[in-house]
């Protein structure tokens, strides 16, 4: 009999509403029939999955992909999402043949129950006939002839066909217990060399954050040193502000005593008046626009700064993430 083995997810019936399925796995797990000799039973094996076979049970497609049964000793409903409505077919096609086997198994069982109570309840005789069948014996002229009984010979071919059988099916079950337990393995193995892949491409491509954040961090640096040099220059600044300040003050000191000298043309002591008053407005205006160019630059520092510290506190948090997981 062949055995159908395939990879499917699991799911178990939620035991307190009795309706929703809960996955029982993440991944796509290894199903198989396993054939228990010592206990003479059918199983369906898996990393999560130990469920005896009995002829009650019932193998029932809800879907192209999926199925269920329920597993009363277990007291809950296990089902299976197959990738292919092929797979679904064969799994349950094996299910019927296993369940019809064991029916065969749990009758045959009782019939050797029956025959038992039978022989224990009959008279003992004085041989042993499961050892030593019963003999006919025929008197001929000079000689006896011995043949054993035609009925004894049939049991004893069966009950070797049959031990015959159990062993094969034994071996047979036993390395497709081994080959369940190897693509079980092979499957966790899997599964670790792509979570390591994982973690290198993580490792990568935080060291290449890393770069980034050092480069944006120089280049705010070079900002801020150009900005500082800038603001040093002697054509601005705090220098030029003053000479500014002064300049306004020698006009405005100028204008008031050209105020107070009384002469006999009073329309060109106006004109000068003017022209002085327009000059002196024109160094106010210039004070007032370097000294906003100033608070500008000001400012401007101040938010590269900011930028800055945010720079350094992100690259320290990724150089500590980053000498955790080199740790582990």
């Amino acid at each position: 009999m062949g055995h159908t083995r395939a990879r499917a997810h699991v799911f178990q019936i939620d035991p307190a509403t009795k309706k929703n399925w809960l996955p029982a796995s993440k991944h796509a797990v290894t199903v198989s029939f396993f054939y228990d000799i010592s206990r003479n039973v059918y199983r369906i094996i898996s990393a999560i999955i130990n469920s005896t076979i009995t002829p009650n049970m019932t193998f029932t497609k809800t879907s192209q992909k999926f199925g269920q049964w329920a597993d009363s000793r277990a007291n809950t409903v296990y089902g299976l999402g197959f990738s292919t409505e092929q797979q679904l077919q064969q799994f349950a096609e094996q299910f019927r043949e296993l369940k019809e086997a064991a029916r065969l198994a749990r009758e045959k069982s009782q019939e050797r129950y029956e025959l038992s109570n039978l022989r224990s309840t009959s008279p003992p005789r004085r041989s042993d006939t499961r050892h030593s069948p019963p003999l006919l014996k025929v008197n001929g002229p000079g000689e006896e002839k011995l043949f054993r009984s035609k009925s004894a010979e049939v049991e004893l071919t069966v009950e070797k066909e049959r031990v015959k059988k159990m062993l094969s099916e034994g071996q047979s079950m036993c390395e497709i217990n081994l080959e369940a337990e190897l693509f079980t393995l092979q499957d966790s193995n899997a599964k670790l060399v792509e979570a390591l892949h994982e973690a290198n491409s993580s490792v990568e491509q935080w060291k290449r954050q890393l770069q980034e954040y050092q480069e944006e961090t120089d280049r705010l640096r070079e900002q801020v040193s150009e900005l500082e040099t800038q603001l040093g220059r002697p054509s601005s600044g705090q220098s030029g502000t003053e000479e500014l300040s002064r300049s306004l003050e020698e006009l405005e000191a100028l204008l008031s005593a050209k105020n107070q000298v009384r002469r006999p043309f009073p329309l060109e002591v106006e004109q000068q008046n003017g022209e002085l008053e327009t000059r002196v407005q024109a160094a106010e205006q210039t004070l007032a626009s370097s000294r906003e160019e100033q608070q500008q630059a000001q400012q401007e520092v101040q938010r590269i700064l900011g930028v800055l510290d945010l720079k350094l506190c992100d690259l320290s948090q990724l150089r500590e993430s980053l000498a955790n997981i080199i740790s582990k």
